[in-house]
């Protein structure tokens, strides 16, 4: 016989302002105690199975939320140096009156004046760039390069007929030649994909000077010159100028270039440009304008990618290039792309 129950069964003896549970089953017994955490009404929550993960992952304190509005870092833009700026003005000028006045010198079976004015150019574009880009095998890309201007130049002079064809073969053989080099040495071969492109670039640069000499070639190509690197000199000339008294609106901080100048001198040159077609035969002011605008732009874009890629290398760390290579790479990469537009341009439309 079991002892009968007491009235207060059925109460929790451990809270006394504490709701009642539900009846138990097993009367007599007093409820266990609660070793579950309990919600905010007092009840004790179910659960029906495991506990689930939560599919956002673990939860994150608000200290561990990025700021959105934290403050960005800003860039002091780099300082215009106005001395040079009109050093390398002067530059371009006297690089654009050299090219002028040897294209006036050549002429049919006379044509290695030029063809020596233009491999003295040639060579002062392998020393800007290939101190510049520095390539793993810097000397052995630079010979090269030399090699493949002198080739190139040689074609033009004497090959029966004026074309592109044959500075093509010197540029594939420089670039095959240069590429082999640096992987015969054990030191270059890690480098050797960073290579490809510097070194494809400084040859195709050398063999583009040498589109000059085969324009020489055609029909009016020596009056094509005269427009073409005029327009081309006035436009690096007067882009440079323009940076050392307005160097704004600014395209970048870090490139101490204004978009004012790349404007103006573009204009500059088609100006000029038509201005010599009214007085040379052969060309009208208007188709003078047309290949002098796009020389003149080649040319001055030309330049200010010099400047990016160069504030790129001081960007990534890379320590800073000689100082007379920095600043000649500009105007001899705007006249060796301005040289195939002027080439390209004779010969389509004139």
């Amino acid at each position: 016989m079991f002892p009968s129950t007491s009235p207060e069964t059925g109460r929790d003896p451990w809270s006394g302002n504490a709701r009642p549970g539900p009846a138990d089953p097993s009367r007599g017994y007093p409820p266990g105690p609660r070793t579950g955490p309990a919600n905010d009404g007092g009840e004790r929550r179910e659960r029906g199975g495991p506990r689930r993960l939560r599919k956002s992952g673990p939860a994150r304190r608000p200290d561990d939320e990025p700021a959105d509005d934290a403050p960005e870092e800003e860039v002091e833009p780099v300082a215009v140096r106005r001395s040079l700026a009109l050093t390398v003005a002067g530059f371009a000028a006297l690089l654009g009156v050299g090219l002028v006045l040897g294209a006036q010198t050549s002429g049919p079976g006379h044509r290695l004046p030029f063809a020596f004015i233009i491999f003295g150019v040639q060579l002062l574009f392998v020393l800007a760039w290939t101190m510049a880009m520095r390539p793993p095998a810097l000397l052995l890309v630079a010979l090269v390069s030399a090699g493949v201007a002198a080739a190139a130049d040689a074609a033009a002079v004497q090959s029966e007929i004026a074309g592109l064809a044959p500075l093509g073969y010197a540029a594939v053989g420089g670039f095959v030649l240069g590429v082999l080099g640096q992987l015969v040495r054990r030191v270059d071969r890690v480098r050797v994909t960073d290579s490809l492109g510097s070194t494809l670039f400084i040859v195709v640069g050398v063999v583009a000077f040498g589109t000059l000499i085969v324009l020489s070639r055609i029909p009016a190509g020596t009056q094509a010159i005269t427009i073409c690197l005029t327009a081309t000199g006035a436009a690096l000339t007067v882009a440079r100028l323009t940076d050392a008294v307005a160097p704004w609106p600014r395209l970048a901080p870090q490139v101490p270039r204004g978009a004012a100048g790349v404007v103006v001198g573009a204009m500059i040159g088609t100006l000029v440009s038509a201005v010599l077609g009214s007085y040379l035969v052969g060309f009208t002011p208007t188709s003078a304008a047309l290949i002098g605008l796009v020389t003149a732009a080649t040319a001055v874009l030309a330049d200010l990618a010099v400047g990016y890629a160069e504030a790129g290398r001081l960007m990534a760390g890379e320590p800073p290039t000689m100082w007379v290579a920095r600043h000649m790479q500009g105007p001899l990469g705007g006249f060796a792309l301005a040289a195939p537009a002027a080439y390209a341009m004779c010969v389509l439309f004139l």
